[in-house]
C-alpha cells in the first residue's frame, strides 16, 4: 500500500470514528469499523462519496446465538477502486428480531445479498425494495443459517454405540 494510500485510509477511518461513534479493530492490517446501526448509511455515504469507497464487495451477517446483545452482526466490505483499500464495516444486532435500513440507498447492488441475509438469518433491512426469499423455498419456515435453527441431523454411528442407534433405524423390528 502507497503512503497515499495510508493517508486516505487513515483519513476515512478517522472521520468516520469521530463523526459515527464508530469502534476501530485492527487485525493483520485489515480495518474493520464497527458502526451503531442508525448511522450505517450515513457512514457508507460519506465513504463513497469523500473517500473514494465505491463498490460494496460483499454483505454478510453473522449469528452469535445464544449471545443476544449483540446476536447478530451485518458485515459489509467496501473497496476503493481509486486508491485500492478494502474496507470493513460490521453493524452489531440485538435480538432475535434485528432490523437495520438497506444499503440499497448507497448500493443497489445490495439488494440480492440482503435477501440472501433475510432468507438465512432473518434479519430485516427496513426500506429494502423487494425483500423475499431468494434461496429457500417461498413457503419455507425458519432461517436455516441461525444458530439456533434445528439441524435434523442423524446420529453418527461409531462401534461403541451402533447397537444402541440401530434400534433406532426405521429397518429396527419394532
Amino acid at each position: 500500500m502507497t503512503k497515499a494510500n495510508t493517508e486516505v485510509l487513515e483519513e476515512a477511518v478517522r472521520v468516520i470514528k469521530e463523526r459515527f461513534g464508530a469502534a476501530e479493530h485492527r487485525f493483520r492490517d485489515e480495518v474493520t469499523l464497527i458502526i451503531p446501526p442508525e448511522n450505517i448509511i450515513e457512514a457508507a455515504q460519506t465513504l463513497r462519496d469523500t473517500f473514494g469507497f465505491n463498490v460494496l464487495i460483499d454483505e454478510t451477517a453473522v449469528d452469535y446465538w445464544p449471545q443476544t446483545t449483540p446476536r447478530f452482526h451485518v458485515v459489509y466490505h467496501l473497496y476503493s477502486m481509486p486508491h485500492n483499500l478494502i474496507l470493513r464495516l460490521r453493524v452489531p444486532l440485538n435480538g432475535n428480531a434485528p432490523h437495520v435500513d438497506t444499503m440499497e440507498k448507497v448500493f443497489p447492488n445490495a439488494n440480492w445479498k440482503e435477501r440472501e441475509i433475510w432468507d438465512m438469518f432473518g434479519i430485516v433491512f427496513d426500506g429494502h425494495s423487494d425483500l423475499r426469499r431468494i434461496l429457500m423455498p417461498a413457503d419455507w419456515q425458519g432461517h436455516p443459517l441461525r444458530k439456533d435453527y434445528p439441524l435434523g441431523y442423524e446420529e453418527v454411528q461409531f462401534s461403541f454405540n451402533a447397537e444402541e442407534i440401530d434400534r433406532r433405524k426405521p429397518y429396527a423390528k419394532s
